[in-house]
């Protein structure tokens, strides 16, 4: 079994939570991964507590990395250049080499003209100071994370998980990312997108929550549900249903329901031997056509690639 070496690059001011992410979820893997830690001069790092962190690399570990995760620093950090010592280690990369940010580690690559004319994502709180500093980068504030290979960037904290479960649910297919959530704690799969975390005004005292709905929505997936049928699950009209749902999950009714479905979709596509248009009647699209429209418009290509691609990794 080949082990993939993931180099974690962390500078000074990094948050200590995110800084362990990769080695909690990567490690978790059964083996599949090597994650490693350095600095720029593998010197100690302050981080953004009352402590430091002591690595055991320097920069030179990088250019024999799989995958490079950048994790995230503290605001005050946050400005459109990188020093020397950031910019030698960042060219020390392999080229083609899968480089990760986690948060605010979205300002380090795009201060290194890294992601010019690629979409990205960072923290929804310092969204407009990164469109501010780098207008070449397509920023979507939304989501929890972005795939845009061979550069993946992520949100605020938690996300740093999230983004982990994907390398490994690209890698290796759903059945051990599940497998790792399931080790960690966590859910394998979060619903919507950073827009739910993003401060609004507090709801009225004894407002109704969707999550009951959501789950009734989930063991339905092949049923043609529609937005009637949820409020009316929910006991709200249409109106307060669609916005209160948009208010807890960050997408309307509908999209939702298309995420989860091809969700559903991806995951009997890795462990099925089920055709393109059973899978598409089990979640609810109404015909294989369907099902190749919105997993192409969702991840960029057909079921029969995805397939090949996860099969032959599990």
């Amino acid at each position: 079994m080949r082990r993939e070496r993931v180099v974690v690059l962390a500078l000074d001011g990094v948050y200590p939570f995110e800084l362990g992410i990769p080695s909690r979820i990567l490690g978790a893997a059964d083996g599949r991964y090597e994650v490693l830690t350095c600095s720029v001069d593998g010197r100690p790092v302050r981080t953004n507590a009352d402590f430091g962190v002591t690595v055991e690399h320097g920069p030179e570990i990088l250019a024999t990395a799989g995958t490079v995760v950048i994790a995230p620093v503290t605001p005050d950090r946050l400005t459109d250049e990188v020093s020397d010592d950031v910019l030698a280690a960042l060219a020390s990369i392999r080229a083609g080499t899968r480089i990760v940010s986690i948060c605010t580690g979205a300002f380090v690559l795009a201060a290194a003209g890294l992601l010019d004319g690629r979409r990205a994502t960072t923290h929804w709180l310092v969204a407009d100071h990164f469109r501010r500093l780098f207008p070449r980068v397509d920023l979507d504030p939304d989501v929890l994370f972005v795939d845009d290979h061979p550069f993946l960037t992520s949100a605020g904290a938690a996300s740093g998980v999230d983004i982990c479960l994907h390398l490994v649910r690209k890698d290796h297919g759903s059945r051990l990312a599940n497998s790792v959530a399931r080790r960690c704690v966590v859910p394998p799969f979060r619903d919507g997108g950073q827009a739910q975390y993003i401060e609004q005004p507090v709801p009225e005292r004894g407002a109704a929550s969707t999550a009951a709905t959501r789950a009734w929505a989930l063991e339905r997936l092949g049923e043609p549900l529609t937005l009637a049928d949820l409020a009316d699950h929910a006991r709200m009209s249409l109106r307060t249903f669609a916005r209160r749902f948009h208010d807890e999950v960050g997408l309307s009714p509908g999209r939702w329901l298309i995420q989860q479905r091809v969700v559903r979709a991806r995951h009997l596509l890795e462990s099925s031997d089920l055709t393109v248009d059973q899978i598409a009647g089990r979640v609810g699209f109404a015909t294989g056509a369907s099902l190749r429209q919105h997993l192409n418009a969702a991840i960029g290509v057909s079921p029969q690639a995805y397939r090949r691609t996860f099969q032959t990794a599990r």
